[in-house]
């Protein structure tokens, strides 16, 4: 084990290109420069408070520079998530005890007038010309140093800050360069957020050991993506689901498979739009599995079916357990077309049951970190199957969980299914109550459409053809939206559709229980409902 700020030192020297952008590049050995220039300014403004730092700047060159400059000088690095705004933003920066914060025009113009306890007079608009020369004895840095705190992608409730050490990015890097092929000669294409810990860790980290080049744009463009991917000769990028299905929708042109892309690694991207994806711009999808937590890790091995996640880590205990009892679940079972029979009896919560892993807490919230690690446990909130070989195929979060008619069911099967309707580019299904039940859920899908509008009849004869559907997944209530809520990180998230049921500004189609159609809920309609839900004293 090493530190990721040793990981740098080796990279002095080094003329190979490190860090561009559009219009900028840097040798690493440059790169390696401008970092400590970055650690000398920081190190001169340490206290006895803690040394955590505030970025709130778009992807490219100076976010990963600053990074590095704290990694240099000791300092843990906040990464701000500029999606969110006013209060929520300002108590994550206090939760966080930063000292400082690093901003561009547009930052600075985000925090004005917010209480960011101690950064509050102390947000900075930084003038490379005025950081002044490098830092000249560099600060012996641990591998228990905190370097990281990264915020929960907040999929489903309010983000958390994950402690990361030196050592444990220095440790992931160490794994994931050779189980994902990096090579120096690479080109790592960055188009996810520098904030969250998929770019972090699945790119530039495993980069930095290998002295690969990390090419960056300020944000994720699914129309600028095989431009960039032409101009920088990216040979590899990171992804979540959700910018794949971007990427497929834009039109297709005739020298789509003509790139130097040879893979990537990701979360999240349905096994269709993995086969889509390959057959399209020639460019492989490896799918993981894990978490800025790293309570869990499941990568796919040689021989993992498609769509699943992959095997248990040699030496691991991982398990699919009912969430509330602890008892392990049934394996799966597919009928002949390769679908889940067994999904009410098989789908439970993904946990370590080895321990905590690679999980280093979460900062300042000592209740969620042993939600976590419950009985010696590693639970990690996500649903999954295992079937009878071993491998692990992902059911969803455990937000996911709708308990209908007395049995549960997790969301991703369903939304599997309804994301095949030729009329919808996307799907996000979750629970809603019941309001003839004192505590059953009822299925509410909320979609983005493809073309102009919603058939509904076409819709119920479609499911009526569907084999796989389950008997109880056909959804009582359909949201038609123009643009279903995302995470900075590009992941669905349900909190506001849940929360909002069906008091919605968006249309809604209701299907009564026992009929065969939908038709438009009314204002009547919503009344009734609330009035049947205050009835049963559920809110």
């Amino acid at each position: 084990m090493t530190t990721f700020a040793d990981l740098l030192e080796a990279r002095r020297g080094d003329p190979h290109p490190g860090l561009v952008e559009h219009g900028r590049s840097l040798t690493w050995d440059e790169v390696v420069h401008e970092a400590d220039r970055r650690a000398g300014w920081l190190d001169a403004r340490r206290t006895k408070a803690p040394p955590n730092v505030g970025i709130l700047l778009p992807n490219g060159v100076d976010y990963l520079l600053w990074l590095f400059g704290a990694a240099r000088a000791g300092w843990a690095v906040v990464g701000i998530n500029p999606t969110r705004r006013g209060e929520v933003l300002a108590a994550d920066i206090r939760a966080t005890d930063c000292q400082l914060v690093l901003a561009d025009d547009e930052g600075r113009a985000m925090l004005e007038g917010l209480d960011l306890g101690p950064a509050t007079e102390e947000v900075h608009l930084i003038d490379p010309i005025a950081l002044g020369d490098p830092i000249e004895t560099r600060r012996a840095v641990a591998e228990d140093d905190l370097l990281l705190l990264l915020f929960t992608s907040g999929t489903t409730g309010t983000p958390k800050a994950v402690r990361c050490t030196q050592g444990r990015l220095a440790g992931i890097a160490e794994t994931a360069a050779p189980a994902y092929g990096y090579r120096t000669e690479d080109v790592c294409y960055c188009p996810m957020p520098l904030f969250h810990g998929n770019a972090l860790m699945a790119l530039v980290g495993p980069s930095v050991l290998v002295g690969a080049t990390i090419a960056l744009r300020p944000r994720f463009s699914a129309s600028a993506f095989l431009d960039d991917v032409r101009t920088f000769g990216a040979t590899t990028f990171t992804y979540v689901g959700k910018a794949i299905s971007y990427l497929l929708a834009i039109d297709e042109r005739p020298d789509d498979g003509y790139t130097t892309l040879t893979r990537a690694f990701g979360t999240e991207a349905s096994a269709a739009d993995r086969l889509r994806f390959v057959e399209r711009f020639g460019c492989r999808l490896v799918e993981g599995y894990g978490s800025s937590e790293g309570g869990v890790n499941i990568v796919a091995s040689p021989d993992t079916p498609a769509g699943a996640l992959g095997p248990a880590p040699t030496g691991v205990d991982l398990a699919v357990v009912d969430p509330e009892t602890g008892i392990e679940r049934d394996r799966a079972v597919f009928d002949a077309a390769g679908q889940l029979l067994n999904g009410t009896a098989a789908i439970g919560e993904i946990v370590n049951r080895s321990g905590g892993g690679k999980f280093e807490g979460y900062y300042g919230d000592a209740q969620a970190e042993q939600s976590r690690l419950r009985d010696g446990w590693y639970w990690t909130g996500d649903l999954a199957y295992r079937d009878e070989a071993g491998y692990f195929w992902f059911a969803g979060r455990s937000g996911d969980w709708l308990r209908v008619d007395s049995e549960n069911m997790a969301a991703t099967p369903i939304e599997a299914v309804l994301a095949r309707y030729p009329g919808f580019a996307g799907v996000a299904v979750y629970a809603v109550p019941d309001v003839d039940t004192a505590g059953g859920d009822a299925v509410m899908a909320a979609v983005e459409l493809r073309g102009s509008g919603f058939d509904p009849d076409d819709l119920v004869a479609w499911l009526r053809r569907q084999p796989d559907l389950g008997t109880k997944w056909a959804p009582a209530f359909v949201r038609i939206t123009d643009k279903l809520d995302e995470t900075a990180t590009g992941k669905i998230t349900k909190v506001r559709l849940r929360e909002e049921a069906w008091h919605a500004d968006d249309p809604i189609w209701v299907r009564p229980v026992r009929a065969d159609r939908y038709r438009p809920l009314t204002d009547a309609d919503i009344a009734d409902l609330d009035a049947r839900l205050a009835a049963r004293a559920r809110t």
